[in-house]
């Protein structure tokens, strides 16, 4: 007992030093995402992506080159420069900026940026050598075309190439560098437009041009927020179009106002938190050794540790080259300021410490399982692991099966079917209800409707009930099992409520004869403990070896005995499960003797009413 209660008081300490930390990240996760990003996201995206009100089409609806390049001459124009108020009254200058819905200044300039294939960069079968001599494949890296084409007397012209840091694009079609043949717009709108203009009639845009980037950059002073805008379409080598978009608001400038400064005290105590954790892990790992990797628990906190050290390495360099590179970035207002290396790395920053304090929650449930119900939920999870192991091996392989058909069967005209990977979210979407079984049924109308009822009767209404009365199952036995073993009082609440009495007995707040004495419950427990044992040390030597024998066979058959160690030395406490076992053991052997119990009342019963009331045996 008195161990016990050492090692729940280690565990108290260590969970209100870990509420702390787990506080403090929560207001970091806080100051890092708000509403305005969201709206900031949303009016760019209405501008830009959706119809203009004149009917003009807008990005989304692209399906051409010739598309491409009325939506820069006209929308794309239209929402990068804002010189005239609603009622078509020219603004006054502000230092040669465009303000976009006159509150986000277009940092720098717009940029256009495409990347191309080599012409012959597939294989063409020799029976169509004379009807076909062009050939431009997919985009790859190796098959990108690098020379100088058109006037060649711009840059635009020109491949460029950048920096190796600079992160590439991954797209609906492939894996994009990040150089190219970039066009910068000017300042004024109508140079803009004369540039556009000449652009496309000297045909910029070639059978070999594969993806076509427009970047550009504002800054909101109102909410301090930057938004990086990159607008992507993608054409592939069937021809046609396709069209995708990426807006991030970030805040780059981190120390701004008085609560960035309370931001700023909190990652120092952040800091400070992993500091202490990392002191105390070492401490454990040397004091365990092998036996601290033996736990999944300790694995967790070891890849808190990493996140958490990656994430404070990783804000401490975005703050420095933010201040290094932001006069850089603004200091000629003719380029375009390429702020998209700075924007996805936070953005990666930001997922990064979502998982982090994912699982700092997930750890949560380490303290919290000394209550009885969330051990209840942990020893069924425990026990019924190796069931669910197996029975997920078949699981997917049905599912898989399936995966695979409906990719052959649907995937060259169903959209949810194009790739395997969309086969498997699909069917993940179908056993949660979300199907569209017209379009499957059109695809094909005699597999189509075979393969949706046979896949929602085996997963839907065979595996998944399977799966669910595995974990019902093994729960109704431990919940009997929690029945029948009384529950420990002595749990984290109660060591809790024991500190703050003991702290406010020291600052004289409250008398000791007001609190329980812990020593009474210790006390008891014992005298409990020892009534046990002589209980099971008079059973184990009374008489009747025979009913011990048969006894000990049929407890024997239903709880087989644990494995014995070398030396008693070896093992130092009992687990949970092996005091779970032998208190069943005790419980059913109790249940055994209160039947033989019965059974010799009743034989002596027999025995008087044989003998008769003279107390001789009826003849």
């Amino acid at each position: 007992m008195l161990n016990r209660e050492l090692a729940l008081s280690t565990t108290l300490r260590e969970l209100v030093l870990y509420a702390a930390f787990l506080a403090d990240l929560c207001v970091l996760t806080f100051g890092m995402v708000s509403t305005d990003m969201y709206y900031l996201n949303k009016v760019m995206a209405r501008l830009f992506l959706e119809p203009s009100e004149d009917g003009r089409s807008g990005f989304r609806s692209i399906g051409s080159r010739a598309d491409l390049w009325r939506f820069a001459e006209g929308p794309l124009l239209d929402g990068l420069y804002w010189d005239k108020w609603y009622n078509n009254v020219t603004l006054a200058p502000q230092n040669s900026s465009s303000h976009i819905y006159y509150e986000n200044l277009l940092l720098g300039v717009a940029r256009l940026r495409q990347l191309k294939v080599r012409n012959n960069s597939c294989s063409i079968y020799p029976y169509f050598h004379t009807f076909l001599e062009d050939c431009y494949s997919k985009y790859r890296y190796q098959d990108e075309d690098r020379s100088d084409f058109g006037p060649r007397n711009e840059s635009e012209w020109k491949y460029t190439a950048t920096s190796s840091l600079s992160p590439w694009y991954w797209g609906s079609m492939g894996l994009y560098s990040s150089g190219g043949y970039m066009v910068t717009l000017p300042k004024s709108k109508r140079e803009s437009a004369e540039k556009l203009e000449f652009l496309r009639q000297n045909g910029w845009l070639t059978r070999g041009t594969r993806v076509v980037f427009i970047d550009f950059s504002t800054y909101n002073a109102n909410v301090n927020l930057f938004c990086i805008i990159k607008l992507v379409v993608e054409f592939p080598a069937t021809g046609g179009a396709f069209t995708s978009s990426h807006i991030y608001s970030v805040k780059l400038l981190r120390y701004v106002t008085y609560y960035d400064y309370f931001l700023a005290s909190c990652e120092i105590t952040f800091c400070l938190f992993i500091i202490t954790f990392i002191i105390q892990e070492a401490i454990k790992i040397v004091k365990l050794k092998k036996e601290y990797f033996r736990s999944a628990w300790n694995w967790l906190d070891l890849l808190l540790l990493v996140v958490s050290i990656l994430a404070i390495a990783f804000n401490i360099y975005r703050t420095v080259e933010v201040s290094l590179l932001m006069e850089k970035l603004l200091s000629d207002a003719h380029v375009y300021p390429n702020f998209y290396f700075l924007a996805f790395w936070q953005v990666l920053y930001n997922n990064m410490i979502a998982v982090n304090i994912f699982f700092a929650w997930i750890k949560i449930f380490k303290y919290v399982s000394f209550n009885k119900t969330m051990t209840q939920l942990s020893s069924t999870l425990s026990r019924c692991a190796k069931d669910i192991f197996g029975f997920a091996i078949m699981f997917f392989i049905i599912f898989f099966a399936y995966a695979q058909l409906g990719y052959l069967v649907f995937g060259s005209q169903v959209e949810e079917f194009s790739t395997f990977q969309n086969c498997i979210f699909t069917q993940f979407r179908i056993v949660l209800g979300d199907f569209d079984f017209e379009t499957i049924e059109a695809a094909n109308r005699i597999l189509g409707p075979i393969y949706f009822i046979t896949f929602v009767f085996f997963v839907f209404f065979v595996l998944l009930n399977m799966f669910l009365a595995i974990i019902n199952d093994t729960y109704s036995e431990v919940k009997a099992d929690f029945e029948v073993i009384p529950s420990e009082e002595l749990q984290i609440r109660d060591l809790f409520r024991r500190s703050c009495n003991k702290a406010l007995v020291k600052l004289k707040l409250k008398k000791p004869g007001m609190d329980a004495n812990p020593a009474e419950e210790s006390l008891e427990s014992k005298e409990f403990a020892a009534t046990k044992r002589k209980d099971i040390s008079k059973l184990s030597n009374g008489d009747g070896a025979n009913d011990k024998s048969q006894l000990k066979k049929t407890l024997g058959a239903k709880y087989p005995p644990m494995e014995e160690t070398d030396s008693v030395a070896t093992q130092s406490y009992v687990s949970t499960a092996e005091f779970q076992q032998l208190f069943r053991y005790t419980a059913e052997l109790e249940k055994e003797l209160n039947n033989t119990n019965a059974k010799l009342r009743r034989i002596m019963k027999s025995m008087q009413h044989l003998q008769g009331p003279s107390g001789k045996t009826a003849q």
